[in-house]
């Protein structure tokens, strides 16, 4: 199957910046957003200053201010936040999706069905063929061509990520599609809990503890659901765990840096974990998963537990062997 032309699904940063990884593969673009005026901006001066100011888009980028057309291409990319999914799905139709390959980017699981991303796509077009891109990258760097590799999971992966290789833009194919959605979705709770430690000045030490705790939590679940731990030593596991559990550039880790400082969840923005948190929590315990950091991280987003409560609960907790 060729894989000449690609359909973007979702204009903001992150499909803004995939639409231009592609491109500087080689790729024919159509980026579909919300907005005719976007649309036209992105035609018309290859920019989009709201979502990436400062940065020249490739040519090869067509903006489009809906989803018409989407089915003409030869694959398509999902990048819409992880809870509207479902409807830009619904919006294009199950048609559009149907014998294509399909790359889900959303990082982040749904609320009240707790589906993963794949699991939505395979509810709405069940004859879609569903990849998944995942790992330490965010879109300022990938937009603006600086390295970054990351992990592109499915069934016979590798023609797609040769598709969007290029200069700057190495996906390493994998299999485990479970594995790498769950890491995706869990390290942005994980984020907002390492920033909430440096925000409460709780140093260094607790922080790279926080981290490697949350990486054997991560592992018990990704394994309870059918993915490989293995997986998570790689680009979508361990890298992108550190990159966003460390680095103000992660939405995640700044909020978690201002709910450290005692600042109220109001005001302060959205990020996917805050969205993705309770869902984790919910999935870890229907399937009797143990999950302290998850639960502490819940408990902080409802700003009725104090951090220095939270650590003293988690720091009480059994002694146990590490593994």
């Amino acid at each position: 199957m060729a894989l000449e032309t690609v359909s973007v699904i979702g204009a903001g940063a992150w499909g803004t910046a995939l639409a231009q990884a592609a491109a500087m593969a080689g790729r024919r673009v159509r980026l579909h957003g919300r907005s005719g005026d976007l649309a036209s901006e992105v035609n018309q001066f290859h920019t989009n200053e709201r979502h990436l100011p400062g940065q020249t888009l490739h040519p090869a980028i067509t903006g489009f201010a809906d989803c018409e057309r989407v089915a003409e291409a030869d694959f398509i990319i999902l990048a819409v936040p992880a809870q509207a999914s479902r409807e830009a799905i619904i919006q294009a139709g199950a048609d559009a999706f149907a014998g294509r390959p399909v790359i889900l980017s959303a990082k982040g699981l749904e609320h009240e069905t707790l589906l993963r991303q794949s699991e939505v796509l395979g509810q709405l077009a069940p004859q879609a063929q569903p990849y998944v891109l995942s790992g330490p990258s965010f879109a300022a760097d990938v937009a603006a061509g600086r390295p970054t590799a990351v992990t592109l999971a499915g069934r016979d992966a590798e023609p797609l990520a040769a598709a969007l290789a290029g200069p700057s833009f190495r996906p390493y194919a994998a299999d485990d599609i479970v594995g790498v959605e769950l890491a995706g979705s869990l390290k942005n709770v994980y984020a907002l809990g390492c920033g909430a430690v440096e925000g409460a000045d709780l140093g260094a030490s607790a922080r790279a503890a926080f981290l490697a705790r949350a990486y054997a939590e991560m592992a018990r679940l990704v394994e309870a659901l059918g993915g490989s731990p293995a997986t998570l030593t790689g680009l979508a596991g361990l890298g992108d765990l550190t990159l966003s559990c460390t680095s103000t550039q992660s939405r995640n880790y700044r909020t978690g840096l201002a709910l450290g400082r005692g600042l109220p969840l109001e005001g302060i923005g959205l990020a996917e974990g805050v969205a993705t948190a309770p869902v984790a929590r919910d999935l870890a315990r229907r399937l009797h998963i143990d999950a302290p950091l998850i639960e502490a991280v819940n408990l902080l987003l409802t700003g009725t537990t104090s951090i220095s409560s939270i650590v003293a609960g988690l720091m009480a907790r059994p002694l146990k062997r590490e593994t």
